[in-house]
């Protein structure tokens, strides 16, 4: 028995020493929760009713981007991808339990692209005390990305709302120094955030702002607050509103009879949105935004390679409307995801994934997007899109001005 033992004690060496000296020449595969041997679980929250319905196609549009990973490349180094989707109505009451459910009982392996500053913000302390990834929130609110070394778990995606915001404020004071400034914004801090890179980015031409109204998420109208603003004085009109508020807005500053300069919030610019706001009465005149997406509706972008995937991938969404710029804003970010996880190749784990998103980004290449704007992030700088073009609406679509303009390190 003695010698028995011996012998096996010496195999169980050879063993370890082959190991040690890289006799095995496999990668050593790493995962955690929410991967299996062929799949990668991911979790989302996003308004398939209430009043932000209008972006819930965004996660209708991301599951097609994955479906067509999974039906033409089998997913991700052999993993398809599995995306679940809940609707928690832009409501931070629902956000809190049903990203509970998605974490401790269908076990995600990461939260992607939930969306709303408020439902995000409900959920982000709970996801980076248990280690869980929140994944390029859809929302730009600047602390998801200024806030990073608090919340190491958590990382939005597209420009800041400040950036976008000071690049207003730099077009206003350029094109229409004069101008007086009415601002409605929307009573929570997304809408907060872009008053104050508004105020930000003028600077020493803050006083321009004659008043800023705001409503509640609730609301049924916003025609007290726009009679406000056009009592005011004001000849420029910002909207920091959601789709639905954007286009009530619309509509009710045309039967005031005013017509003042728009500038409008980029999270609500989609042409759909506009041809209903036009539908109900709106005129739609001297109307500003910006854009770091290709639009779909863009003639231009007709025989382009990106825009020819994208319709091949939204097809794959019996929901989606394929002129919706929410749509293409979902594909755009999935191909982001994809890319996150095919870089961590066989390593799947929750700290790595986050360690690739937050740091190591540099998509120069995503088709989605306008030429020139870059996906990126370092260990000192997670804002992974800085760059948006102004663009004007010519009364049938909109038209790109100028070239990119690049807000990094300005929001500190």
């Amino acid at each position: 028995m003695r010698k028995t033992g011996s012998r096996l004690a010496a195999i169980a060496a050879l063993f370890v020493t082959a190991a040690a000296c890289g006799g095995s020449t496999s990668p050593t595969v790493q995962t955690d929760v929410g991967i299996t041997s062929n799949s990668i679980l991911l979790g989302n929250t996003i308004a398939l009713s209430g009043p932000a319905a209008a972006y819930g196609t965004i996660g209708n549009a991301e599951l097609a981007y994955f479906t067509y990973l999974n039906n033409t490349s089998g997913g991700i180094n052999g993993r398809k991808i599995t995306f679940k989707i809940l609707d928690d109505a832009y409501n931070p009451a629902q956000t809190v339990p049903l990203t509970k459910q998605l974490v401790e009982s269908d076990k995600v392996f990461a939260m992607f692209s939930g969306l709303g500053t408020q439902a995000q913000t409900s959920v982000r302390d709970y996801l980076n005390t248990q280690k869980v990834p929140q994944l390029f929130v859809a929302t730009g609110a600047t602390t998801f990305m200024l806030d990073y070394a608090s919340h190491p778990y958590t990382i939005g995606w597209q420009p800041p709302y400040q950036g976008e915001a000071r690049i207003y404020a730099a077009d206003v004071v350029k094109n229409h120094a004069g101008a007086k400034i009415g601002v409605l914004y929307q009573n929570d801090d997304y809408g907060q955030d872009y008053l104050k890179g508004l105020k930000d980015g003028l600077g020493a031409n803050a006083s321009m702002i004659l008043d800023a109204e705001s409503y509640d998420v609730t609301a049924t109208s916003t025609a007290a607050q726009l009679t406000k603003l056009k009592a005011s004085g004001a000849d420029t009109l910002f909207l920091f509103t959601t789709p639905s508020f954007t286009i009530k807005s619309l509509v009710i500053t045309t039967a005031l009879h005013w017509e003042p300069t728009i500038y409008l919030n980029s999270v609500s610019n989609p042409q759909v949105y506009m041809g209903i706001a036009a539908k109900n009465g709106a005129a739609l005149k001297h109307v500003t935004s910006v854009g770091y997406l290709k639009d779909p509706t863009d003639p231009q972008w007709a025989s382009d390679a990106g825009m020819k995937l994208y319709k091949t991938v939204i097809a794959n969404c019996t929901t989606c409307n394929v002129n919706d710029g929410f749509n293409i804003y979902g594909v755009a970010v999935a191909w982001t995801m994809a890319d996150v996880l095919t870089k961590a190749g066989s390593n799947l784990t929750r700290k790595n994934v986050m360690d690739i998103a937050s740091s190591q980004l540099n998509e120069s290449n995503n088709p989605f997007l306008l030429p020139g704007v870059v996906v990126k992030t370092t260990s000192s700088d997670h804002f992974p899109i800085t760059q948006e073009q102004v663009i004007n609406w010519g009364g049938t679509g909109w038209t790109l001005q100028g070239s990119i303009i690049d807000e990094r390190g300005t929001i500190k």
